[in-house]
């Protein structure tokens, strides 16, 4: 694939250093169909940003019987050690990215499958005995598991499904159990396609947005760290390093000022429409506030706006998944203006 990097050197300003603390991101993708050799997807429109995803679909039934067909997305898989916490936009809820979706302009009802493992078992059964939510991170779970049986309790921390976790609440150190079994969710709904005809699908969603307080690619005047594994991933090139280098000789500490954001778009889960290709493909990335920089691989990349850039292509097939790389200001207070 050819590997176009988008990137924009912006005006740089001194802060205090950060800390490298780090909250990962959860790779999140598109619709998936039941396998069809009639239904066609004529058209994707994707818009990603910080902010929101937003997917429009044109699906064609191109033979002369209505088809019927299953449409699903799968929300990303999540753990729940507090150890490792992801980056989640709706912290309290099961429709913890806000997914939303319309079929020919009218909302959607979808069904919500969830499946809770431990140890790759499946203990939803067991964590619906005991009246726990399967959503871990919620205070609800938290909630549920203070109430558990001792001897349950124990059973369960044997089993990988709770671990004991120590914090501090500012009035001492205390001790609880808190979720360590991972959460599978998918939304889902039945779709007839009428015989010749377009279908219109659009959905919504907040990305989970991994971070990092401070440049984890680039330190002591120099690349080092995460940078290899950078390169690959979001085609950084010389333009967008120099940016970095800039920003680091312009700070009196010698380090970028910058937040680093990350986005995952898993696009190469599609393809289960007729031929497997979409007919007409528009990517289109808003890296946030017009100081941002941003990076990502891509082709015939073209920038439409101060901070949008587009990609289009005909006869796509997905192949290849989006991940984005964003560097923000960190005296900016916001994106960048």
């Amino acid at each position: 694939m050819l590997r176009t990097v988008l990137t924009a050197a912006l005006a740089i300003m001194a802060a205090p250093a950060c800390a490298n603390d780090s909250v990962a991101e959860l790779g999140t993708g598109g619709l998936i169909l039941s396998r069809s050799d009639a239904v066609a997807m004529q058209s994707e429109d994707l818009f990603i940003s910080p902010e929101k995803v937003t997917v429009d679909y044109v699906f064609r039934n191109n033979t002369d019987k209505d088809v019927s067909s299953i449409v699903a997305f799968p929300m990303p898989d999540i753990e729940g050690d507090p150890n490792e916490m992801p980056a989640i936009p709706e912290a309290q809820s099961d429709n913890f990215l806000g997914f939303e979706v319309t079929i020919d302009g009218v909302d959607a009802k979808p069904q919500l499958e969830q499946r809770a493992f431990a140890l790759g078992i499946d203990i939803t059964a067991d964590l619906k005995a005991q009246n726990v939510p399967l959503y871990p991170f919620g205070d609800a779970a938290k909630a549920a598991l203070a109430k558990l049986p001792k001897d349950v309790a124990e059973d369960w921390e044997n089993r990988g499904i709770i671990i004991e976790d120590t914090a501090d609440d500012g009035s001492g150190t205390k001790t609880a159990y808190a979720p360590f079994w991972q959460l599978r969710s998918t939304y889902w709904w039945r779709s007839t396609f009428p015989a010749n005809k377009e279908v219109h699908v659009s959905h919504r969603y907040k990305p989970s947005v991994g971070g990092t307080s401070s440049v984890s690619f680039f330190s002591d005047g120099q690349f080092q760290g995460q940078y290899a594994a950078y390169k690959t991933r979001y085609c950084m090139d010389g333009a967008f390093e120099n940016a970095v280098r800039k920003a680091a000789k312009e700070n009196p500490d010698g380090y970028p000022k910058y937040y680093e954001s990350r986005i995952a778009y898993i696009l190469s889960t599609g393809g289960n429409w007729a031929s497997g290709n979409i007919g007409n493909f528009k990517l289109t990335i808003d890296k946030g506030g017009p100081k941002n920089l941003v990076s990502f691989c891509g082709d015939n990349v073209k920038k439409i706006g101060p901070t949008t850039f587009e990609i289009t292509a005909k006869d796509f097939y997905p192949e290849h998944d989006i991940d984005i790389l964003l560097l923000e200001p960190s005296d900016n207070g916001g994106n960048g203006g």
